[in-house]
Order: structure tokens, then sequence, then C-alpha cells
């Protein structure tokens, strides 16, 4: 059978679905993600693990300077991506990083197979855990696009963004932190941010960049509020999607 797995366990065949990445938005958070699933399946052995295919598609265009700044488009190569992962056999297919879900319905229509949105688990999983009011750290191009925005209307969940200060210091450590490879940062900054959203009512904090939980990670960064990782909300589902079983005891801001 096309893009599946079959495994034989006591007696009865497990069928499992392929799950296809489209990758390379940025390499890091790529790699974070698909360290994710693996993580968070339940699996004795190295074949009880789910099929993936990864496109590290490092030629895509960056998503922010495309929204806000009139920079190339990352949307062909996006595409190209999708249609390489479906051709290769994926049944299933994500995107780690959030700033291209501004792109998810264009891409939709150039495949077949199921495409899972992360900003609509993520708001999802916020409503799960009866969040009214949540704070937002992600990209300006993420921001100003409104994906969180409207996933979070649905969900009648407020979204509250730092101020333009505060912004600064995210999109910082995102590009001049992560993204640039550095292993140390000066966190003050973001921690300012993450009070002036707790002091605004604020009940959890939404990692709205595929480079926020490496961040948060590496730099050792503390938070007073509850943390909503988007990448481990989608690890989870595709998990799901695909036929695999969850490890619950693994847990991943």
């Amino acid at each position: 059978m096309r893009g599946y797995n079959s495994r034989v366990d006591k007696g009865a065949i497990a069928v499992s679905k392929t799950i296809g990445i489209l990758g390379g938005m940025g390499a890091l958070a790529t790699v974070d993600l698909f360290h994710k699933i693996v993580d968070m399946t339940y699996s004795d052995s190295d074949s009880g693990h789910l099929h993936i295919i990864v496109d590290n598609n490092t030629l895509i265009p960056d998503r922010t300077k495309a929204i806000l700044h009139n920079g190339p488009s990352p949307l062909p190569e996006m595409i190209r991506s999708a249609i390489s992962l479906e051709r290769s056999g994926a049944d299933i297919l994500i995107m780690g990083c959030n700033t291209a879900h501004y792109y998810y319905r264009d891409i939709c229509h150039f495949v077949k197979v199921p495409f899972l949105n992360m900003i609509k688990e993520t708001a999802a999983e916020a409503h799960r855990r009866s969040f009214c009011r949540v704070g937002l750290l992600a990209t300006d191009g993420t921001i100003e696009s409104g994906v969180y925005k409207n996933e979070f209307l649905e969900e009648h969940i407020d979204l509250l963004t730092p101020e333009a200060g505060h912004q600064s210091a995210v999109m910082d450590i995102i590009y001049r932190g992560v993204k640039a490879g550095r292993s140390e940062w000066n966190t003050a900054p973001l921690a300012d941010t993450l009070r002036d959203l707790e002091k605004r009512g604020a009940q959890a904090v939404i990692l709205g960049c595929t480079e926020l939980p490496l961040a948060f990670s590496i730099y050792h960064i503390n938070s007073g509020l509850p943390l909503i990782d988007p990448t481990s909300v989608l690890a989870r589902q595709a998990i799901l999607a695909a036929g695999g079983h969850v490890r619950e005891s693994v847990v991943c801001i």
C-alpha cells in the first residue's frame, strides 16, 4: 500500500500513515519538530516508530519579509515541497513554521492528502485547557498576518501581543539569537515582555515561532505563566493522525 507501513504485533496487523514534514523554516526548527514526534511516540523498538519524510527546503524565502516588506514569495517553493512530499508517499502533511501558515490555504489547493493546521490545533489546545486570554510571542509577520488572531477568535479566546518595544525583544531572540546560532543571549528583555503580558491579564503564553521553544530551552528562560508550544501540539496531533501512540509522560514546552 502506498505510503503505509504494515507491522505485525501479537498476531494483528497495525497500519500507520506516513508523515511528511514541510521543513527548512528554519533548519533547527525542523529538527525540533522531528525530534518531538519521535520523543513523544510510544514505542519499544525502532520499527514501532512512524515513517516520517522530511523536506528541509532551505530555498524557501523568509516569510516575514515576504508578508511585511514585499520580499520574494515563499509560496512557490512551499508548494513544490508539499507536492514532493505527497509524491514521495506522505499521507499527512505538517509544517512547523508559524508564519508560513499565512499560506496554508494556498498550499492545500495543490495537494490531496490531509494537511494539519498547527495554528488551529494550538487554539483548540488553549480552549481545552480553559484559557480565556493568552499572550502571543511570534514574529512580526505572524502577528500582522492575523493567522493566530483568526483561529483564536473561533475559540472565543482573547489574544494579547507584546507592545512595540517588547516585540523587538522577541524578534531579536528569534533572528539574532536562535537563527544566528548563538549559544548565549541576554534574556532580560524577553523576561520583561513576559511580565508585561502577565500584568495585562494573560493566563498563558503561546510560543508562536518555532525558534522560541528552542530559545527557552537553550537560554534557560523561565516564565511565570504556563507555556503552550505549538510544535509540541502539532507533534502530538500528527502522531495520532498517523495512527501512532503518544507517550503522555513526555512533557514538551
